[in-house]
């Protein structure tokens, strides 16, 4: 049994996978949600139904079919109905509106969209007749469904494009990323190695199904022959009560997952918050060295974080039995068959979980190397062990007076301090430095009065350099975050205070 994993991941298509899978489980459970239980024969069985009622409504092999939908057990079951077929899907997150929807559907070419109707309080088919999407059909509970022998062969060619996600666009239109069914298989088969799940555990998809992390994470399902608990909203402490309820093993999603977490530990630290919860894992985001620490000491479970990005899915992760300093400071090692390079302080990658390109062929183009490696945009550095060590972003070094500052740095020393919950630091335009240090933060409650001064000071107590300290902080209630993994939006920070002077 411990080679099956390994034997599934030379699976050719995820229909593949999930017909080996259930071939070897029929009745081990795959999606829980509410009090629903889908197994694994029963989700196959009703995917193939719902590929038949699709190829009724008129998809076939190559055809573009978008989705916005929620963390659904029917979202996955459209999704592997159409990964049934060989249909091309392009998965939107539900929180995205007319300008970026507008965009996927015409740079796609998409001949079918389906919505959740409305969903949290937003009319999703009305704006999708005020785009003029084509083929709009709602699939929130209710999906067609048909007789399955009028179905063509399912594909046998897992390197044909067949999905098209989107990146997040925060500056600019969003770029369509081209997968594979192999180059997802592939990124989900380096996260099932890392964390080495086990047919007991229990996993948890508390993010959007259509981030990259959907067919990720089930392809770790499949792989390893465990279920997962879907949250179609996550919202704590409201969520905490699925996790118990369903005894949740493993759970995570990306930093501010651990961060709420701690924060509901916190609230009662002498009872675990979920008492079933082994360990938490994720990526998508900056791991501060201190919040390693602090998970693993207050709520006793194991943290592993990796990295990844919507044109590779998973490139690095941490494995549990590594050694603190490295789970705390690295992003772990790569799997067999990933390559990093790093040119001139950037990340690049090369195998077979890295995407085909874009949509737009200029930007393929440009995003990859002479020798067919990825640029990434991320700064880093291999340590003598194989760990990739993450400094920062290529646009967010901050350059004072000619000096190149890392916001990275200056982040993971200020998490250290006692009255800051959460900081990011920026670059902002200065007539004489060309770009002064800003950094904004959060604080918890009950916590003192932050100021420069004592900032600072702060700073200069862990060591850093002189030329690197904040000239100007700002206070929030919250940072601005993007709706799917709650990642900083530095570019609205940026917008908010580059024109005004203290």
């Amino acid at each position: 049994m411990d080679q099956t994993p390994h034997r599934l991941s030379s699976s050719r298509t995820l229909w593949e996978l999930l017909e080996s899978r259930a071939r070897l489980g029929p009745d081990r459970p795959l999606f829980l949600q509410d009090d629903r239980v889908l197994t694994l024969g029963a989700f196959r069985a009703r995917a193939e139904r719902v590929a038949a009622g699709l190829h009724g409504m008129g998809v076939r092999p190559g055809t573009v079919v978008a989705w916005q939908l929620p963390t659904r057990i029917e979202t996955a079951l459209l999704s592997f109905a159409l990964a049934r077929l060989g249909a091309v899907q392009t998965p939107l997150i539900p929180f995205l509106r007319d300008r970026e929807v507008g965009f996927a559907l015409r740079e796609s070419k998409a001949e079918y969209f389906a919505v959740p109707g409305v969903w949290r309080g937003f009319d999703h088919t009305e704006m999708a007749r005020r785009l003029g999407a084509r083929g709009v059909f709602e699939a929130y509970d209710d999906l067609p469904e048909g007789d399955p022998a009028v179905l063509p062969a399912p594909p046998a060619d897992g390197t044909d494009v067949r999905w098209i996600h989107w990146t997040s666009g925060t500056t600019s239109d969003p770029k369509g990323v081209l997968h594979t069914d192999r180059s997802l298989i592939a990124g989900g088969s380096c996260l099932a190695h890392a964390l080495r799940p086990t047919a007991a555990d229990v996993g948890s998809i508390a993010f959007p199904y259509a981030h990259i992390g959907g067919p990720d994470y089930t392809v770790m399902l499949l792989l390893y022959g465990f279920p997962a608990v879907l949250f179609e909203r996550f919202a704590m402490p409201e969520a905490l009560e699925g996790y118990r309820a369903h005894g949740v093993t493993i759970a995570g999603g990306s930093t501010a997952f651990y961060s709420m977490f701690l924060a509901e530990q916190r609230k009662r630290p002498d009872t675990p918050v979920v008492p079933s919860l082994r360990l938490l894992a994720g990526g998508g985001a900056p791991k501060p060295p201190e919040l390693y620490h602090a998970v693993v000491r207050e709520m006793g479970v194991r943290l592993t974080h990796g990295y990844g990005m919507t044109e590779v899915p998973m490139i690095t992760m941490g494995d549990p039995d590594d050694s603190a300093e490295n789970l705390a400071t690295t992003e772990g090692r790569p799997p067999e068959g990933m390559e990093i390079r790093i040119v001139d302080g950037e990340v690049r990658l090369r195998g077979e979980a890295v995407c085909r390109g874009y949509l737009d062929p200029a930007q393929t183009a440009e995003a990859f190397d002479e020798e067919g490696f990825l640029r990434t945009g991320d700064l880093g550095r291999l340590t003598g062990t194989g760990h990739l060590v993450l400094t920062g972003r290529l646009k967010d070094v901050i350059i004072r007076k000619g000096e190149n500052i890392s916001a990275k740095e200056i982040e993971d020393l200020l998490h250290r301090h006692p009255d800051i919950a959460d900081v990011a630091v920026i670059g902002l335009p200065d007539a004489d430095r060309g770009e002064l240090v800003c950094a904004v933060a959060e604080q918890p409650p009950g916590a003192r009065e932050l100021t420069l001064d004592a900032l600072t000071s702060h700073l200069r107590a862990e060591g850093l350099s002189v030329h690197k300290l904040p000239e100007r902080l700002e206070v929030v209630d919250a940072l601005p975050r993007g709706e799917t993994l709650r990642k900083v939006l530095k570019y609205k920070l940026r917008e908010r205070y580059s024109g005004t002077v203290k």
